[in-house]
């Protein structure tokens, strides 16, 4: 029989420690982030030092045990799990006759894989042009392998070709990631056109934030099945595998008693996050933002679990989004030993797959966002259109009757909009 069975690239992971205790958590997730990138891991290795090796990283004995072990288990590639310089790549590679990725190189591969939207693309590829540009070097043109037929003429003439070979790749990219930015800030202002219409109609915006895989696509699909009207036409990708999509969705939720607010689904984090990417997707993140209130939706099945939350809000931080208020939604509870659903202040167990569960976060939801916010009861003039298609903008009309004396409205308003209106109370 013939076997049309597609194997998998062989990868085997390395990393230096520093001392560090979160290194084997680290270690873990390089090797669920290789996995993610369509490779097999067949083994690991790593070393204790007090510091980087700046020329090879690890040490020479080690970097010949890496050589051995992996091409006993026949490893194609060698993954670091740090971001490596140009010189350190070169060398490891010449030493074990692997290609040799490192961190950063591994998570711009999954997010080139996986960018959908022509806005994910671009900022990906933005990403991937940042980080190639520093790491251009001369032996890499073919014209600096060229050599004059005589004379120091031919030699020097020949070095200047290599050199403005690598100075014309040099502004090849930096052309392209200029083109690349003009056109993600055209995009950008598309998008910031649509937020600024969802910020006018003052309905509350809550954004699921996270670490990847954490389950925030499944948490917004089941809010929307049990809350949304046209739900499978609402419902957004998703996938068992880290990174499952890249883009922000954003919807409407329809609670009880005439509720609704914005519900947006962003990229997941992870460790060690590239700075290009971070830098990147700050336009896509810009949801999380301009959030009233943050969900951070975490994996409590996870023995990692704590330092997924400090990953979330290290990124967070980075990004400048340190003023939002958040509830900590624990999620997978069906995968412990744990009674759930449970409420404790701002945090919730909770399973994304259990109705009760999505009812509970709902609730929790609503109580946060409409703190805030009061039920009125108003009589406007008959002729009072403007003051109506404003209550419709900017608050939440439940009822509104239109008899002799006027219109009775009752309407649910933000306290500027409580104030704006108090003439009109009855």
């Amino acid at each position: 029989m013939i076997n049309t069975k597609v194997e998998k690239p062989k990868a085997f992971l390395a990393g230096v420690n520093l001392n560090d205790p979160n290194f084997d958590y680290y270690m873990t997730e390089l090797s669920e982030l290789t996995q993610a990138n369509n490779m097999e891991v067949v083994g690991q290795a790593s070393q204790k030092l007090e510091n980087i090796v700046a020329g090879t990283y690890f040490g020479l004995g080690k970097i010949n045990e890496i050589k051995h072990l992996a091409q006993g288990l026949k490893a194609k590639a060698l993954i670091i799990n740090d971001e490596l310089t140009p010189t350190q790549i070169r060398n490891l590679e010449s030493m074990t006759k692997l290609k040799v990725l490192d961190r950063t190189e591994l998570i711009l591969e999954i997010f080139s894989n996986r960018a959908k939207t022509k806005q994910a693309k671009l900022q990906v590829q933005l990403a991937r042009l940042q980080y190639e540009l520093p790491r251009l070097h001369p032996s890499e043109n073919n014209l600096d392998q060229q050599h004059g037929s005589g004379g120091a003429s031919g030699g020097f003439a020949n070095r200047g070709s290599g050199e403005t070979k690598l100075e014309l790749n040099r502004r090849t990219i930096q052309k392209q990631i200029s083109a690349i930015k003009k056109e993600l800030q055209a995009i950008s202002k598309q998008e910031q056109v649509k937020a600024a219409r969802r910020n006018n109609s003052r309905l509350p915006k809550v954004a699921l934030v996270g670490y990847t895989n954490a389950g925030k696509s499944t948490t917004m699909n089941e809010l929307l099945r049990a809350f949304a009207q046209d739900a499978p036409k609402k419902q957004v990708f998703e996938k068992d595998m880290l990174f499952a999509t890249l883009d922000t969705s954003v919807r409407r939720i329809e609670l009880d008693d005439d509720l609704s607010f914005i519900l947006s689904d962003t990229v997941g984090f992870v460790s060690k996050l590239p700075h290009n990417l971070i830098e990147s997707f700050k336009a896509t993140l810009q949801e999380a933002k301009d959030a009233d209130l943050l969900v951070n939706v975490v994996d409590s099945s996870d023995r990692n679990m704590v330092q997924m939350i400090n990953t979330t809000q290290k990124v967070l931080t980075e990004l400048g989004i340190t003023h939002v208020p958040m509830i900590t939604a624990y999620n997978k509870a069906d995968l412990t030993e744990r009674n759930y659903p449970q409420i404790e202040g701002n945090d919730i167990l909770y399973s994304a797959k259990d109705p009760e569960s999505i009812r509970q976060l709902a609730d929790l939801i609503t109580k946060r966002v409409f703190a805030s916010y009061d039920k009125v009861n108003l009589l406007l003039p008959l002729n009072s259109g403007k003051e109506m298609a404003y209550l419709h903008q900017y608050g939440q009309v439940i009822t509104e009757d239109y008899q002799d004396d006027g219109i009775h409205v009752i309407a649910r308003l933000a306290p500027s909009d409580i104030i704006k209106f108090k003439k009109y109370e009855v």
